[in-house]
């Protein structure tokens, strides 16, 4: 299929199933606006979740209603749900079988993991039994860890294929099984070259490999801002608060900026188990009547709150666990609204704001050097004019959601769906 006939038609039957961890969650849009963006092609979409949102996305109660939900009753219930589901796959259940006992070894016995996955492979035969009963073509999984270990023995089960979109910690802290994986899928997807080169690393084969990214689904700003030079700024930045997110980088860079010849506020908007911490913290910098803190914002709302910020800062770092981010949805909803950014160079970001051409780059963990970019750019006009309108381009030909379904569904298969 071309990218041109899967943006104009999909082949019927075009009935495909979704599974992510959460569904939808707040956390997690760029999964629910991907399933929404292949609805408005035509694609019959069937969503399912592992689990219920811990903090479900605001305004998305039609979406929820419709999802179902793996993990929807005590585990007891679902293991003799599980072993119910299993005679009506005949020899296929073999097939499940024989990957299983090869997982379970290649993990090791002795570990945890390696049990999970008989738990994971039961609910796949419930999982494999839906997806039969409703006549899905494909099923395609957000996260390669425990989504992906239901899905692949949902698809020995059922016949079904998948593919994968690989992330972040799923692949770098989380990454069981990551060459079988591939192997038994259609496809493993990933949102970054960085991720791509990092999965060649650990032994998955190359053709089995692809970049599809995670697309922006915002309508770009078409009004240009004025980038005039002003007494006082508006800075912001948006995400869960923990401690990937650097939030407590971005204030000690706040604190450094003290001497600057303008004033300058901070929006924090995002919430999670940091915020008290990152509240005192801003105290016991002398910078907290500089600081608000929003709290989480609806999907809806984050376009008008980014068009209020002069500048967007990310200060991306990696965590105590080794977890980081791979490229920040948030950042491609800024760049599309016009507003210049500045964050750091982890993992995938650089693919996205580079350096001097559509954004400004500091190291992670470094608030002195996130204070003199977030200085250089307010300092010059003209350079947020330049850097903002490039961003968006960038945005628009690599990252927009409509070059990235165009990619998403080169890869799903919209046959008919394998016998019972």
């Amino acid at each position: 299929m071309t990218a041109t006939a899967s943006r104009d038609a999909v082949p019927a039957p075009m009935r495909i199933a979704y599974l992510g961890p959460e569904i939808p969650a707040l956390s997690a849009t760029f999964i629910y606006e991907e399933l929404l963006g292949l609805e408005r092609r035509g694609v019959q979409v069937l969503p399912f979740t592992v689990r219920r949102p811990a903090q479900a996305a605001a305004g998305q109660q039609a979406l929820a209603g419709r999802t179902r939900v793996l993990y929807d009753r005590p585990a007891p219930a679902m293991v003799l749900d599980g072993l119910v589901a299993l005679p009506a796959f005949g020899a296929r259940t073999l097939k499940a079988l024989g990957w299983l006992a090869r997982d379970m070894l290649r993990v090791g016995l002795h570990r945890p993991d390696a049990w999970k996955l008989g738990y994971q492979w039961l609910m796949g035969a419930r999982l494999g039994r839906r997806l039969r009963a409703e006549a899905c073509s494909h099923l395609h999984v957000h996260f390669a860890h425990t989504p992906t270990q239901i899905a692949m023995y949902a698809s020995a089960f059922s016949g079904v294929p998948f593919t994968i979109m690989a992330h972040a910690n799923d692949i770098f802290e989380r990454g069981l099984l990551l060459s079988e994986k591939a192997q038994r899928a259609v496809q493993l997807l990933t949102i970054s070259t960085y991720n791509l080169a990092y999965l060649r690393s650990v032994g998955v084969a190359e053709d089995k490999l692809a970049v599809v990214r995670c697309g922006v689904s915002f309508q770009a700003r078409q009004d240009v801002p004025a980038f005039e030079q002003r007494a006082a700024y508006r800075i912001g930045t948006l995400g869960r608060l923990v401690e990937k997110k650097g939030v407590d980088d971005l204030l000690r860079a706040l604190a450094l900026l003290r001497d600057a010849p303008w004033a300058l506020k901070l929006s924090v908007a995002g919430d999670g188990p940091q915020r008290e911490h990152l509240q005192r913290l801003a105290a016991e910098l002398g910078v907290e009547q500089q600081v608000e803190f929003v709290g989480a914002l609806g999907h809806a709302d984050i376009a008008g709150w980014l068009r209020s910020l002069d500048v967007f800062a990310l200060a991306c770092k990696k965590d105590s666990n080794g977890d980081m981010d791979g490229i920040p949805v948030v950042l491609m909803e800024a760049m599309s609204q016009r507003v210049p950014v500045v964050t750091t160079r982890l993992s995938g970001i650089p693919e996205l704001v580079i350096h001097e051409q559509t954004g400004l780059l500091a190291s992670p963990g470094a608030p002195e050097e996130l204070a003199q970019q977030l200085r250089r750019l307010l300092d010059d006009p003209g350079l947020r004019a330049r850097l903002s309108q490039a961003a968006l381009e960038h945005v628009e030909a690599e990252f927009g959601q409509a070059v990235n379904l165009d990619r998403l569904m080169e890869y799903f298969s919209f046959s008919a769906p394998p016998a019972p």
